[in-house]
Formats: C-alpha cells, structure tokens, sequence
C-alpha cells in the first residue's frame, strides 16, 4: 500500500483562522487577546460590552463599562472609528489599529483599538493598547522640538543684533582666527581703515595688512593676547602707508576654538583722547594745579586753585602772575625757580598763598616741576596745611624737640627761632638733671648752678612741675 500524503491541515488541525476562532471559547479568547493589549473588550454582536479584561488601578472606571455599548465608553470623536471597527469585523474586513479616546472621571485615556470576530454571531473581541507613555512621550519630544525653535529664533535674533551693532559701530573691529591669524568678521571702520573694498578684508591673513617689517612683532603680539589680559596697544603702519594704527587684542574662545577680537584706532586720535583724559583729572583734582610759561605768567589753573586763591573762574587768573597769589613777595618764587633750574623739581616746599597788605596768608605745600627745552613751562601743585600745622604746638608753647624747630622756618623770625632754641635747650638740660638725680630738685639746682627758687619757676614755666615729684 503506497504511503498516504500529509496536507498541512493534517499536521496542523486549526490552520484555518476561521476554524481557529470557531475552536476557541470567549473566556480563552480573551486571556490570549489580554497577551496582546492593556485592555480587551469581549463585545456582542450589537456592541455591547458583555466581558473586559483590564487594570482596575490603571483604569478605575472600567467597572461602569459592563452592559453598556461600546460607542458610550469613548469620546464623541472617536464613535465613528468605533462603527467602522464594528462594522469592519461583521464583514471579516482585515482590521488595522486605530485611536480612541476612552471616557474617564479624570480625563480621557488615549487607545489604540483592533477588532476582530469572534464567529458567526459569536460577537467580537476589541484588543486595546494604551497610549498614556506614547503621548507623554511625544508631549515631551513636542515641548523639546518647542524650546529648540525658541533658541534657534533667540539665536537669530542675537545674530541680527550683532550683526547690527558690529556694522554700526564706528569703531574698527576684527574677528580673526587665532591659529591662522585670517580675518573672519570685519565691520565696514575696518574696511575704511585697512583702505579695503567692502568684504575684501574676510579670509585674508590679518598680519597681511600690514608693513612687512611689523608683521613678526604683530604675530608676537597676537600670540601674548592669548594667554594675557591687559597688552597695551601696539602701534602698526598699514603696508598701504599712512598713519600709523593702534591694534588692541583680546581672546575669547568659541565652539572649542580660539579666535582673538581686534580693535583698531588712530594713533592721533587716542593720543588727542589721553589728552582730553588728562585735562579732565587735573580739572577735578582736590589739590590746587597751575601751569605757567617761564615767566610765571599763569596759562591754565583747575577748579581747586580758582577757589584756593578765591577768584571767580580761571579766566580771570590766566595771564597774571603766579607771584601775585603764591609765596611771599621777592622770596619764594625766585628760590623755587632758581632750584627748578638746577633740578627740574621742587618737592614739599613750604609757603603761603595771599600773602598781600599785611596779612600772613595761608601756609600750603607747593611741589613743582619743569618741562620743556625751546618752550619752557612750569607745573605747580599746591596743598593747603592749615591742618597739619594746627597739630603743631602754638607759637607761644616751647617746641619739644630739634624736628619741631626746624618745622617754624618760615613761620617765625629767626630772633623768635633762636629765643625757641635756648627755651628747649634750658628744658632738656633741666629734665636730665632731674633725671640724673632722681627726681632731686635741691641736687638738680645745685648741679645746674641755679638756685632752688630759680629752678621752681622754670620747672614752672615748662610745665615740669606737676610731673615730677615734690622735695621732701
């Protein structure tokens, strides 16, 4: 007897889908479509829910969805997709997954349905995945897509403002590579400066515009802007020729490159600037300044000196004479010139200011110094010392040491310095007798040569007497 040939459906008995479905009771129906969802929904042929299958702590209401239709469970949007799915599996039409909105007493819950029969008149089976993480997820990636257009329009927008202010400065900027020195940004002062048409400076070696024999000390400069702060500017010739150009270089670093940022300016033009910087801090200065030709006449006078002096402006002083307001008449002056002849400087020298018509003026200190060869001036700086000298002891009390007499030159006459002299020299003579003899005054008087009434009234008039012990 030949052997019998085995079909495929001997070997496999539930091959067809149909048969398969029609072998399988609801309840197994469900447990195998619980494998392929979150949620299932055993439905009749109406589409009612007779039977589900879900997390009750993912889904507390599905408890309410038994014996109701299935189109009352989800969302007014989502009721067509339902009918067509029902309808679908009625005509056992292949199925594809589609999206529903479950109702929920929080807010919906987004699904992805398929449905399928389960035979003739069996009602069907509606498999559910649930999309919660999905549109959390895509939430998410939505709001990161959001903030990524947000700083790519803030970037845009700083662009444009730099952009902007880079062309509208009037001041010559650069923004050169730092390894190969070639120009990458360049606003239009800079082309004016470099003499180069517009976008002729971007790609060219910066050192290039230059005169051949500066670019080395250029490339040196460039070099030290990278690990420094603070280079003073470097004055370069353009190879154009010209007035000579001062480069100001700073680096910065950028997307893991370094790139330096150059400043351009002329080299008048700063120096007219340091100028204008100079007049301004003389002007505001609290000590007194004047500046006068070689014959002391004034030129310029800032605001502390006009007050010092009690004028009305500084234009009232200019053109008068310097020894009309400072020192005494015929002497101060003339020595202060004299030393400014010989050493260019005069330091902390003692005078006074409005010293006219008998009055003494007031005590400053005047410092001096003068410039020029062809055209020689003068620049004086003037301190008041009221205060400082009513630290010192008053004219009538006895100095207490050589310091304190050498300080009243040209506060007193010499007769009234040398009285001073003997009143200190008579005190220290009197105090280390009565140091040598322990506070002894008979022995003091005695080896002094004084008698002991004199020695009282001295001790007395250098007010020793209360410090030192009495005789007993």
């Amino acid at each position: 007897m030949p052997p019998r040939k085995i079909s495929i459906e001997d070997k496999v008995p539930f091959a067809h889908p149909d048969a398969n479905l029609r072998a399988l009771d609801i309840g197994m129906a469900a447990k195998l479509a619980m494998i392929a969802g979150d949620v299932v929904l055993v439905l009749d042929a109406s589409g009612r829910i007779v039977d589900y299958t879900a997390d009750p702590r993912e889904y507390p209401d599905a408890a309410q969805w038994l014996g109701r239709d299935w189109l009352d469970t989800v969302s007014v949007e989502s009721r067509a997709k339902v009918m067509e799915m029902l309808a679908g599996a009625r005509k056992g039409t292949t199925q594809h997954w589609r999206e529903v909105n479950l109702l929920g007493s929080d807010s919906d819950v987004p699904m992805r349905f398929v449905v399928f029969a389960l035979g003739d008149g069996a009602g069907s089976l509606a498999i559910g995945r649930d999309l919660r993480e999905a549109a959390a997820l895509q939430q998410r990636l939505l709001q990161a897509q959001q903030s990524l257009e947000r700083d790519y329009l803030r970037l845009r927008q700083l662009e444009a403002r730099y952009r902007l202010l880079l062309e509208q400065s009037p001041e010559p900027v650069l923004i050169i590579d730092a390894d190969t020195f070639r120009v990458r940004e360049a606003n239009q002062a800079a082309h004016e400066v470099l003499r180069s048409r517009p976008g002729g400076l971007q790609g060219g070696r910066f050192p290039g515009f230059f005169a051949k024999g500066l670019r080395e000390q250029l490339i040196a400069y460039l070099g030290s802007a990278m690990v420094s702060h603070g280079l003073q500017p470097i004055e370069v010739e353009p190879a154009e020729g010209g007035d000579g150009i001062l480069i100001t270089a700073s680096g910065f670093r950028e997307r893991g490159s370094q790139y330096l940022m150059i400043r351009l300016s002329s080299a008048g033009r700063v120096a007219h600037q340091s100028a204008g910087a100079t007049a301004k801090v003389i002007e505001v200065m609290p000590d007194a300044f004047v500046l006068t030709d070689s014959r002391m006449i004034i030129r310029e006078a800032n605001s502390a000196f006009v007050e010092l002096v009690a004028a009305a402006s500084a234009d009232q002083l200019r053109g008068r004479l310097l020894g009309d307001f400072v020192g005494r008449p015929g002497i101060d002056l003339e020595l202060i010139e004299s030393q400014l002849a010989k050493h260019e400087t005069a330091r902390n020298v003692a005078t006074v200011v409005g010293a006219h018509d008998g009055f003494d003026g007031e005590p400053v200190e005047l410092s001096a110094v003068r410039t020029g060869d062809d055209q020689v001036c003068y620049g004086f700086v003037i301190r008041p010392i009221g205060r400082r000298l009513r630290d010192l002891p008053p004219m009538g009390d006895t100095p207490r040491s050589v310091e304190q007499l050498t300080e009243l030159v040209g506060r007193m006459s010499l007769r009234d310095i040398v009285r001073e002299s003997t009143d200190l020299i008579e005190r220290l003579c009197i105090e280390a007798a009565l140091e040598y003899t322990s506070n002894n005054r008979a022995s003091a008087a005695e080896i002094l040569g004084l008698s002991r009434q004199s020695l009282y009234s001295k001790l007395h008039r250098y007010g020793l007497a209360n410090s030192m012990d009495t005789d007993d």
